[in-house]
């Protein structure tokens, strides 16, 4: 039978998230390549005596270079072993699923693309928000805070830096990831481009996780918002004032009980 290689969207981090092709996909490959973001508790379901490499290429000094990746692939395929590409959130949201694809397609070798639940809409969920809330957003625009400068496709090339002037809409829900820790840049672009000061906002680190917490504010004071631990997500857009109003309201209670917290974050 021919090996095959799976591009598995993990989730954004709690193992009940995973789809249940994906849970059984992981428990039964013989290798699994797994993104730095893919929580311990998921690589934990692997077999026993499936081998189980970290391949993450996260900001700073890469231990591993995509070609590499797609080198492992390939090579074990032609070994006989099926191998499981585990990638945070859904592998075709901001992720290097293309070029992978475009590798073992060169290749010849068999893939399947397993979807996952992306951190955005994970975020979005544990605040009880609806992105599409009928009566304020008929829209998501799902974008990114980074682009891969190196890898432009000549024949169709991209900006290197977001242009938000097309996009300043009232009825639009707003997902960007990794929005980066200059967040007053950020702001200043969307201002610039028409963005209405008053767009409540929610910044989410980690979502779906214990570790999870989550900053409630405007685009008017975005600026403001305290460091935050990566991997993180900015929703931003009118159906998102409930989930700002619970929140903040959270934070005011929690400042009233505890005058000696030194992060605001912690408390959200």
């Amino acid at each position: 039978m021919t090996a095959t290689v799976y591009l598995v969207g993990a989730g954004p981090g709690d193992p009940d998230l995973l789809t249940l092709k994906a849970h059984r996909l992981i428990r039964s490959v013989d290798l699994i390549l797994h993104d730095d973001l893919v929580s311990p508790q998921i690589v934990a379901l692997a077999a026993s005596y499936a081998q189980v490499i970290n391949v993450g290429k996260r900001c700073g000094e890469k231990k591993i270079t995509q070609s590499e990746i797609n080198h492992r692939m390939i090579h074990a395929t032609r070994q006989g072993l099926d191998v499981a590409r585990l990638k945070s959130g859904d592998p075709g949201i901001f992720g290097r699923l293309a070029e992978e694809i475009d590798a073992l397609e060169s290749a010849g070798v068999s893939y399947e693309v397993v979807p996952g639940v992306t951190a955005g809409l994970a975020a979005a969920a544990s605040l009880g928000a609806s992105l599409t809330d009928r009566r304020t957003s008929s829209r998501i625009i799902v974008i990114t805070g980074h682009h891969a400068h190196e890898n432009l496709i000549p024949a169709n090339p991209v900006a290197l830096e977001n242009d938000w002037r097309g996009l300043a809409r009232e009825d639009a829900t707003f997902v960007v990831y990794m929005p980066g820790r200059n967040l007053g840049r950020l702001q200043r672009e969307l201002l610039d481009a028409g963005f209405q000061s008053d767009f409540p906002a929610v910044i989410v680190s980690r979502a779906s996780t214990p570790e999870q917490r989550q900053w409630p504010t405007t685009l008017a004071e975005l600026h403001a918002a305290p460091p935050i631990e990566a991997p993180s997500i900015l929703l931003l857009g009118r159906a998102l004032a409930r989930a700002t109003h619970n929140l903040t309201a959270k934070v005011l209670a929690s400042v009233v009980q505890d005058s000696d917290c030194s992060s605001l974050f912690d408390l959200v």
